[in-house]
């Protein structure tokens, strides 16, 4: 009886079966690969970590871009500047007052 791919007569045998698995394993990797870089933009799942730079609809974006449009003077910028660092912990590197 011949099974398995001739496994009996000097065939390849049971792992055959693991090939398709192997491939399967491959492609998906590759598509992971290409989902969280090249199809990002090259951007990489890496850029958004630790980024300084505000994005979307953040304060520090929207206090950005009505510093920029003239919205508000460099005093008003400064002033709400302060306040926003203060509510997000971005400044007093030290314990509790």
């Amino acid at each position: 009886m011949n099974t398995l791919a001739n496994w009996d007569g000097g065939g390849p045998g049971p792992w055959i079966l693991f090939f398709p698995l192997i491939w399967a394993a491959v492609v998906v990797g590759v598509v992971t690969l290409l989902r969280r870089t090249v199809w990002r933009g090259r951007r990489g799942p890496w850029s958004a970590v630790g980024d300084p730079r505000p994005t979307g609809d953040s304060p520090l974006a929207v206090l950005g871009r009505r510093f920029a449009s003239g919205e508000i003077d460099e005093d008003e910028y400064w002033r709400r500047l302060s306040v926003l660092d203060e509510q997000f912990g971005r400044t007093g590197m030290g314990g509790a007052a």
